[in-house]
C-alpha cells in the first residue's frame, strides 16, 4: 500500500506481475494484527498446510477481521502523511554533515542512514536515541533504519532530528 500511495497508483497495478502477494494491516495501517496472502488456490491451500504444521491458526478472528477491513477502508490514503514524516525525517538528519543516505532519500515511509562522525558510531548514535524513548533499528553494522507510521508523528520527527543532532554535537 506505501508503494501504491507513493506512485500513485492502484495496489492491483503493483500486484498485476506477482504470482501471490502478502500484506500487513499492522503499524502504517493502523489494524492491531493481521496480513493477509494472496495467491493462486493451490498457493494458498500449500499456505494453509504450512500455516497448519506450523500451528497457526485463529478461531472467531472476525474482529481481527473487522479491524483490518477498517484500517483499509480509512488508512491508506494517510499513509501520505508517513512518506511526508519520513521526508521531513531524511531532511532533518541531512543537516548533519555525519549522515549519509546511500539508498538516496526516501520514496515511501523507510528512512535508511548512515553515521559517518569521527567520534560517534551508528550503534552509540542508535543507543542515545533509544535512550530519548527513540527506536531506530540497525540493518548491518553501517545502516539504520527507521520506519514511520501510523503512531509517529511529526512532533516526533522534530524530536528525532534534535536528538540526533545533540547527540552528534557530544
Amino acid at each position: 500500500m506505501n508503494a501504491a500511495v507513493a506512485l500513485d497508483v492502484r495496489p492491483d497495478k503493483i500486484a498485476a506481475g506477482s504470482d501471490s502477494i502478502s500484506m500487513c494491516f499492522s503499524k502504517g495501517l493502523g489494524a492491531p494484527v493481521g496480513s493477509v496472502i494472496v495467491g493462486s488456490k493451490a498457493f494458498i491451500a500449500r499456505c494453509t498446510r504450512y500455516r497448519k504444521m506450523y500451528g497457526g491458526g485463529m478461531r472467531q478472528a472476525g474482529i481481527l477481521a473487522a479491524a483490518a477491513r477498517h484500517a483499509l477502508k480509512h488508512h491508506v490514503e494517510r499513509l501520505a502523511e508517513d512518506h511526508a514524516n519520513a521526508k521531513l525525517l531524511a531532511e532533518g538528519l541531512a543537516q548533519s554533515k555525519h549522515i549519509n543516505f546511500p539508498n538516496g532519500m526516501p520514496q515511501t515511509n523507510l528512512v535508511f542512514f548512515e553515521c559517518s562522525h569521527p567520534k560517534v558510531t551508528l550503534a552509540q548514535l542508535l543507543a542515545g536515541l533509544k535512550e530519548r524513548g527513540i527506536l531506530v533499528g540497525q540493518t548491518y553494522s553501517t545502516l539504520a533504519r527507521a520506519v514511520t507510521h501510523l503512531n509517529v508523528s511529526r512532533a516526533d520527527i522534530e524530536e528525532t532530528v534534535n536528538a540526533a543532532h545533540a547527540i552528534l554535537k557530544s
